[in-house]
């Protein structure tokens, strides 16, 4: 009989995916499941999600769930579930158009408060399942259904970089930026989001976490290349690593 070394993680769903094909969310998903089943977290967890990509992780993921009507009000929520139900993990599954364009302002003022929640935020440089609009995350020249000939900084502004503007905060908790795109790069998200939920576990704050992921259907790209992209391009533009630890200074 062969030995098994590898199983579906307890709090993995078995469902069919419904990303498109070289996402990165199913990737997330399967590492957020085995976090939780690893710090025996998943009768304590509630996860927010919004709309869009994001809004389908619920499907994967065994926990209790809310979910939000439209973008922007997942940390919001998630803010109010935390304080009805302090002794409760929650923690949101957000994409850069729900937490950094239209829920900014729910996204600033949560961590500023130093909420304790967890956050998980993909950066795929789009607004993914609404049409592959310009997110706050968009690089300087790219292209989106939205601007097509690029973005533009004089008419568009510059891209968001969201661990270093919440770094500045003067709040306490947790804040790195990983990547997706390689072995090495998976297996350090994954110790990332422990972490997250461990900070709020223990009570020293938020914890939030940063994905850079791929998204080949608006990039127009073969998954290997768009996981090569992210590597390539856009971790040069959002440099990986930890840029705030309860009670340590902001990363320079």
């Amino acid at each position: 009989m062969m030995k098994e070394i590898l199983k579906r993680p307890a709090n993995l769903v078995r469902e069919p995916l419904r990303y498109c094909p070289g996402c990165s969310h199913g990737t997330i998903s399967r590492l957020v499941a085995e976090v939780i089943g690893e710090l025996g977290i998943g009768e304590k967890c509630v996860g927010i999600v919004g709309v869009g990509c994001s809004g389908r992780s619920w499907r994967y993921i065994r926990c209790d769930w809310v979910m939000v009507p439209g973008h922007g009000r997942t940390l919001a929520c998630a803010t109010a579930v935390k304080r009805c139900h302090p002794d409760n993990i929650v923690w949101t599954y957000q994409g850069d158009g729900d937490l950094a364009s239209i829920g900014m302002a729910e996204s600033i003022h949560a961590i500023n408060r130093g909420d304790k929640v967890t956050v998980i935020f993909v950066n795929n440089t789009y607004f993914g399942a609404t049409g592959g609009q310009l997110a706050p995350t968009t690089l300087i020249g790219e292209s989106t259904s939205t601007c097509l000939e690029g973005r533009d900084s004089e008419t568009m502004g510059n891209p968001i970089d969201v661990c270093k503007l919440l770094a500045t905060l003067d709040s306490e908790g947790y804040i790195e930026r990983a990547a997706l795109d390689t072995p090495a790069h998976i297996m350090q998200a994954k110790k990332a989001i422990r972490k997250a939920f461990e900070v709020q576990m223990n009570g020293e704050g938020y914890g939030f976490v940063e994905l850079l992921s791929a998204c080949p259907s608006n990039l127009h790209l073969k998954p290997a290349e768009a996981m090569k992209w992210v590597g390539d391009v856009l971790a040069k533009k959002y440099p990986l690593g930890v840029y705030k630890t309860p009670g340590k200074e902001v990363q320079a």
